[in-house]
């Protein structure tokens, strides 16, 4: 062990002061610091295993073995150690010629051990035949010049606090290696060296290195981690690899689309309800569709707007609607007559191309009638109602119109009467607006979506600017075609008008069952996988090419965890939330029995 001290004289008994002492005693005489005083450590202490600078320990391991077999990224658990490491490459080519000598001369040997062992009756040992293998295929690479030949060293610093800490990482490190096959020995003895050696310099004092050829050179490339952290955005997690932040801007990417998928009580709501909250923050518009009140509470806290759709609201839509926005090449009544082609379809069910049709020339007609023609300057006009279509179906006098009449006549003068018959006498001008259909009845609820979704589709082409459209269960929207196309147009335009749409479902199967549903997933950016019932996991897995190790992942994660997919690249995250923010978006009972107790309690004292 050697300890530096500037004052200690170079021999022991010497009292003559050597240059360096002498440049210290005038330093301090003088009072002129240079940088290298200010820069420098107090002192350096080298041992056999270990070097201490100031108060910081360091050890540097170098690796001696490397496995047979490697893939691209495979120093990854080593580049994403959750202790900081400082971890250094050499790569020295190496003149083809001399190689081709050295290995001809190395097959040359092997194979006269093996030809020995077969003369003597012995086992051939089967290192030496992978190793022949090896040596005569990089042997025929390097002669057709589809390889050059390389040598390569590993090294790494482990930099600590304490002694101890030192020891506990250092098991640590040697235990990820060897999950790689790789085997790292210490520096004994040469620790200062090895220090230098994965300094910034580019000198490799210790020179220990391996063979390698240009395949296997370049997967050593740190160029790929797990990190998925952009420069502005909104805080979705933490990612699991690493413990870095996933920060992430969807507008920055080819659209702002995403979906969800997840079992009941996995996550997905807290997940959507957290990212609205920090989007509103930058000036997103929120836009919700809420089939089970779960953003009530976050809307009133911030002021947004809860509109809740039934028999008994007063708020009302009209499926009629124009957005009275006129875009070249683009016939805007042509478009509504199309989705509201598809609305009555969910509505009557399957038509036959008579009663398609014959609903076609109706829906004409009853525009017409209210003086609405393709020409824009008409289309300002009050639009029609359902009632004005269940005329007209009524006056073509044929038995086919007769059928589609009594089709819709409940929501004209029967049982549902009220709800989608009336002008539309809500607007959307609140940031944060949420459309509740929790009263609706399971077989009204598709429609009720489709309509929500093309009255907000219509508002949205008046004024473009940033919002976040967020339909929760939409399975609803993939059980009829109609539907399903209709959520795949949005899917597919809504980048056009400055929209991101988050489809969310906790029934995979039916999701995926379409190709609208597998269609939408692939026309979404963003896709986040959080925790998987089995028997929706096999499915998940071929939609997404998921490893089986992303399988059990997702079928093993805790509430709020799950992998994240930005464009090409994904990683394990966790979903986290300030305490505040937690207050605003929890859905469990539990909590929310608890919050309402201390409301109670806190109005009781006034």
């Amino acid at each position: 062990m050697s300890i530096f001290n500037p004052f200690a004289p170079k021999k022991t008994g010497e009292t003559q002061l050597s240059d360096k002492q002498k440049q210290w005693v005038q330093t301090l005489a003088t009072g002129i610091v240079s940088v290298k005083d200010i820069i420098a450590p107090p002192a350096i202490e080298v041992d056999f295993d270990f070097i201490k600078v100031g108060s910081t320990y360091f050890r540097t391991l170098f690796v001696v073995g490397y496995p047979r077999f490697v893939q691209a990224n495979w120093l990854a658990p080593l580049i994403n150690f959750e202790h900081t490491l400082e971890i250094a490459m050499y790569s020295y080519p190496v003149e083809a010629k001399g190689v081709l000598d050295d290995l001809k001369r190395k097959i040359t040997e092997m194979e006269a051990t093996i030809a020995t062992d077969i003369q003597h009756g012995r086992v051939l040992d089967p290192a030496v035949q992978a190793a022949l293998e090896d040596a005569q295929v990089l042997q025929e690479e390097l002669v057709k010049g589809a390889e050059r030949f390389f040598q390569f060293a590993l090294y790494v610093t482990i930099p600590a606090d304490s002694r101890e800490e030192l020891d506990t990482i250092t098991k640590q490190v040697e235990s990820t290696l060897g999950s790689l096959l790789l085997v790292p020995k210490h520096a004994t003895l040469q620790q200062e060296e090895a220090f230098k050696t994965t300094l910034p310099q580019g000198t490799d004092h210790i020179y220990i290195t391996r063979n390698m050829d240009t395949t296997s050179l370049a997967t050593t490339f740190p160029f790929i981690s797990s990190s998925l952290t952009s420069n502005t955005g909104i805080m979705y997690g933490i990612n699991e690899h690493n413990g870095s932040l996933v920060i992430f801007d969807r507008f920055s990417l080819e659209n702002a689309n995403s979906v969800i998928f997840a079992k009941s009580g996995a996550g997905k709501s807290y997940l959507v309800k957290l990212e609205a909250l920090r989007s509103l923050m930058f000036g997103t518009e929120i836009i919700v569709i809420d089939p089970e009140e779960e953003y009530k509470n976050l809307c009133e806290a911030i002021g947004g707007e809860y509109i809740t759709f039934n028999f008994n609201s007063p708020a009302k839509i009209n499926p009629f609607d124009l957005s009275g926005v006129y875009e070249e090449g683009e016939n805007e009544l042509g478009l509504k007559i199309l989705s509201l082609h598809g609305l009555f379809k969910v509505i009557m069910g399957n038509l036959t191309p008579t009663e398609d049709a014959l609903l076609d020339r109706a829906l004409v007609a009853t525009y017409k009638a209210k003086g609405i023609t393709p020409d824009p300057a008409t289309q300002k006009n009050e639009p029609p109602l359902m009632e004005d279509l269940y005329k007209i179906l009524l006056g073509m006098e044929d038995q086919a119109a007769r059928g589609l009449a009594d089709r819709i006549e409940k929501f004209v003068k029967g049982s549902l009467v009220g709800i989608f018959n009336q002008q539309s006498n809500i607007d959307i001008k609140n940031t944060f607006t949420v459309f509740s259909i929790k009263d609706m009845e399971d077989e009204l609820r598709p429609i009720a979506m489709y309509l929500i979704l093309d009255f907000i589709w219509t508002r949205i082409k008046n004024n473009i600017r940033k919002r976040l459209l967020i339909v929760d269960e939409a399975w609803y929207m993939m059980q009829y075609p109609d539907s399903a196309t209709f959520m795949y147009s949005i899917a597919k335009r809504a980048r056009k008008y400055y929209l991101g749409l988050t489809t969310i479902t906790q029934d995979v199967t039916d999701f995926l069952r379409t190709d609208y549903g597998k269609a939408i997933v692939t026309n979404s950016s963003i896709q986040i996988l959080l925790k998987q019932s089995p028997a929706a996991i096999d499915q998940i897995a071929e939609v997404f090419y998921l490893s089986e190790g992303e399988k059990h992942l997702l079928l093993a994660a805790d509430v709020g965890e799950g992998i994240f997919f930005a464009g090409p690249n994904h990683v394990a995250i966790r979903i986290v939330a300030s305490e505040d923010e937690h207050y605003l978006v929890t859905t469990k009972p539990e909590e929310l029995l608890e919050m309402q107790k201390k409301s109670a309690a806190v109005l009781k004292q006034f």
